[in-house]
């Protein structure tokens, strides 16, 4: 299956080694974006169980019209991810945490897991502006939500769905 409009079409349709394909194609890298949000290996191990069994599930709702595939999976797996992240199950087991763990993780840039760049995306963002850079690094690499970016930069919301849309148009230009 060399076509990857036809393998996502395979999936929609149910095809198990679709599946399995899209499974090897993309795994490390949701792996990478969920952990870079949860921050523990089993949990997410979990969320990208969930997120493909997601996808599987409502494969129907995919359009390329919409955008890639890969986009549209990461998006799930993001959401999958902050959802547990809010989950009471997950706030009471981080309850008798040390918050040092937790302050030393928020504020240091430098623990982006290199299985988040299996596609490549962080030798593109240099190319961006300061501003654009500073958005996707907090939506797509820590797990932000566009609300907590705005209020992180102390900017409108308005301007955060703005500069994440310029700063993905952008990256979607230089890699094709």
């Amino acid at each position: 299956m060399s076509n990857h409009k036809e393998l996502v079409l395979k999936f929609q349709n149910k095809n198990e080694k679709a599946f399995e394909e899209l499974y090897h194609m993309y795994s490390s890298s949701i792996h990478g974006v969920i952990f870079n949000i949860v921050r523990n290996k089993t949990i997410a191990d979990e969320l990208m169980q969930d997120t493909f069994i997601k996808a599987w599930s409502n494969a129907e709702t995919y359009s390329l019209k919409k955008g890639r595939f890969f986009t549209w999976i990461l998006n799930i797996a993001r959401n999958t991810a902050i959802d547990e992240l809010r989950s009471k199950s997950h706030k009471l087991s981080k309850k008798n945490i040390n918050l040092d763990i937790h302050e030393n993780l928020a504020t240091c840039h430098d623990n982006i897991d290199k299985r988040t760049d299996a596609i490549g995306l962080l030798k593109f963002l240099p190319k961006l502006s300061a501003k654009q850079y500073k958005i996707i690094d907090l939506l797509f690499l820590q797990g932000f939500t566009q609300k907590e970016a705005s209020k992180q930069l102390d900017i409108p919301l308005g301007t955060v769905k703005t500069r994440s849309r310029n700063g993905i148009l952008h990256i979607r230009n230089m890699i094709l």
